[in-house]
């Protein structure tokens, strides 16, 4: 760690931070002079924001209805954009995911502007059924291609992101740097020890876990139908965890087939988080094959740190499918294959060395996904290279 701080201000752009945003102010705080953020809430997950690092409060973001959180997007935009152009006007900035739009406003802005791409847009908007020639696609595109082009650093975090990214700057402007796990070791619960697994009854069940948000792009109907094919497999539970606006429509699909092997349960509170966690023998991950290459869900990580075998439903062409081909810690399936998953499924609850095997590359994936990295993006911004 150097001796000295840089002589820099540096304010970061997240409407809704959480621990990756909190990781990542503090590596910048240990490094520069100056760090504030503008937000509109934090969520602390273990890491404390340092007391030095000033925060502008700008309205919080909106889950749902959809209108309302677009509305909750635009008029975080022009907060952040009248704070950049008046109180921060001396800051270089950092963009990180919230509103997904406030990074375009660089385009229009004399600070220094750099950021971090962990959802790529208007890609994303695959999902819906949004062709290229939208006019909403082609101009977020075209902006795109300003934006980047006039970034100071910008990063995304993984190889296949910096492809769909490709098409709107040169792919040697782009950094790799992956985010990390919330939790930094193995905290994992053993099932006889679990408060969550004794509330639920699920010492001597399978649990094959979704956990996260349920959105659009998430298409967490494919747990339904998992239950649905391996419904005569009565110790096996797929459990959903989370929240969206999906989730009525999937419990109604799970009444309309009777699935009596598929459980809903709200988010947990942190405290619980862990053990609800731990009670998972499989996690999943899923993604829209339209939005695969754009994406890479945190939860993965959280996965890997906890040594759960993963199931990932995404595209071949996915980041999730390089890590499991090059950490043999999950198996990757597309969407219209789903055979495949269920004799993954099998395989693991039926043989107990194969189960441990996942879980043990799952543990040593989870290495290159710490906390640190929040360092190594700090290093790469303050580094001289273009």
């Amino acid at each position: 760690m150097p001796k000295t701080k840089e002589n820099k201000k540096i304010v970061v752009v997240n409407q809704a931070a959480n621990y990756l945003t909190i990781g990542l102010c503090n590596a910048f705080a240990q490094r520069v002079e100056t760090v504030e953020l503008i937000t509109g809430s934090i969520h602390v997950q273990g890491e404390e924001l340092e007391p030095s690092i000033g925060v502008s409060n700008i309205n919080k973001w909106v889950e749902r209805p959809a209108y309302k959180k677009l509305l909750s997007y635009l008029w975080a935009c022009v907060q952040i954009y009248g704070l950049l152009l008046f109180r921060y006007r001396k800051y270089e900035v950092f963009f990180i995911s919230l509103p997904p739009m406030a990074y375009l406003m660089s385009v229009a802005l004399p600070n220094r502007c750099s950021m971090l791409i962990w959802d790529v847009y208007p890609d994303i908007f695959k999902v819906t059924g949004m062709e290229e020639s939208h006019p909403i696609y082609r101009i977020w595109a075209k902006l795109n291609r300003v934006a980047f082009r006039r970034a100071y650093k910008l990063f995304t975090i993984g190889g296949k992101m910096k492809t769909l990214l490709s098409q709107y700057v040169e792919p040697e402007r782009i950094r790799v740097s992956p985010i990390w796990s919330i939790f930094q070791s193995n905290g994992k619960v053993e099932k006889e020890d679990n408060p969550f697994v004794e509330k639920h009854g699920l010492i001597d069940t399978f649990v094959v876990q979704y956990s996260g948000n349920i959105g659009l792009t998430h298409n967490v109907e494919v747990m339904v139908q998992l239950a649905e094919l391996m419904k005569n497999h009565e110790e096996i539970l797929f459990q959903i965890i989370g929240r969206g606006p999906r989730v009525p429509h999937l419990k109604s699909l799970v009444e309309d087939k009777a699935l009596p092997n598929c459980q809903f349960l709200p988010f947990q509170s942190d405290e619980m988080f862990p053990y609800s966690l731990s009670a998972a023998d499989v996690g999943v991950v899923i993604l829209d094959e339209a939005t695969s290459k754009g994406s890479v869900p945190s939860k993965s990580y959280n996965l890997m740190s906890y040594g759960i075998p993963a199931l990932y439903v995404a595209s071949d062409d996915s980041e999730l499918h390089d890590y499991a081909t090059k950490y043999n810690h999950a198996r990757c399936v597309p969407h219209d294959k789903l055979e495949e998953a269920v004799n993954f499924i099998l395989a693991l609850k039926e043989d107990k060395q194969l189960h441990e095997k996942y879980a043990q590359n799952a543990q040593r994936a989870s290495k290159n996904y710490r906390r640190s990295n929040a360092d190594k993006i700090v290093a790469q911004y303050l580094s001289s290279d273009a």
